[in-house]
């Protein structure tokens, strides 16, 4: 049988979420984790890579299993907490298709981006800090370009492993939040790196050291070297992941859960 997964974790010990060799990752943990609670192999896949230091409040893993007859999801949930490592947080586990996959089925995905404008020494592997506030209204007109088709070549990682760096933006934008600053952006699919690269070139509009129609130039021209460099990765949260409604019913998502806030 093939189960979702929706969880939540702290990035920050974390070398990002995919396996890799003499490395803690999150995948790398849940896979060990789930392995012992079901007492067989099990191996996930994720609805996207965060990187080293990135969070996510709202993450999805498909694996396949069988569970004992006597072992019901709510009980699984909580073997499988009790496993964890308690930066990581497994809060829904339901059945699937045998064909779903959280990273090729996912229609939407959104990520917020967090500033801090006071120092926050409760914050420091949450936020970034700033000393002073950039020009919001700057940063929002240069944002506005981002909707839609665009190709996202100049906000990608020069490695990436891309077919195509065109992404549909549905929105994307600035907010004030007490005490700082808030960006979030929603698409059908991000590039490598493509949110720290946007952070931290619309950083630079809001410092006056870039203008929006810079801005603007630095997307329109499809160069990696364009872009200012990435904002840092603790200030990044995977915070929503979409799926069709027949295969996650709404019912399934709690109000009290983390993401469910973050994407009001």
């Amino acid at each position: 049988m093939r189960y979702f997964l929706h969880l939540a974790y702290d990035g920050t010990r974390f070398h990002g979420w995919q396996i890799q060799p003499a490395v803690l990752t999150v995948q790398q943990e849940l896979n060990r984790c789930l392995t012992q609670v079901l007492r067989q192999p099990v191996y996930t896949l994720g609805s996207g890579r965060t990187d080293t230091g990135v969070h996510a409040s709202h993450q999805v893993a498909h694996f396949d299993a069988t569970l004992p007859e006597h072992l019901d999801h709510h009980t699984l949930l909580y073997r499988l907490n009790r496993a964890l490592p308690p930066d990581i947080a497994a809060f829904v586990l339901h059945e699937v298709h045998a064909k779903a996959n959280a990273r090729f089925d996912a229609e939407a995905r959104t990520y917020e981006y967090h500033v801090s404008l006071l120092p926050d020494p409760f914050g420091v592997n949450h936020v970034i800090y700033l000393d002073r506030a950039p020009d919001v209204a700057a940063m929002n007109e240069a944002a506005a370009t981002l909707l839609g088709s665009r190709d996202f070549t100049s906000f990608s990682k020069v490695k990436g492993a891309e077919q195509h760096y065109v992404c549909v933006v549905y929105e994307a934008g600035w907010r004030t939040v007490p005490g700082g600053l808030v960006f979030r952006i929603r698409a059908n699919r991000f590039v490598r790196g493509m949110v720290r690269l946007v952070v931290g070139t619309l950083l630079s509009v809001g410092r006056g050291k870039l203008t929006v129609a810079q801005f603007q130039d630095i997307l329109a021209s499809q160069s990696r070297i364009a872009a200012s460099g990435a904002a840092p990765a603790q200030g990044l949260f995977l915070c929503r992941v979409e799926y069709p409604a027949e295969l996650v019913p709404a019912h399934l998502l709690p109000a009290g859960m983390p993401y469910f806030a973050a994407a009001v």
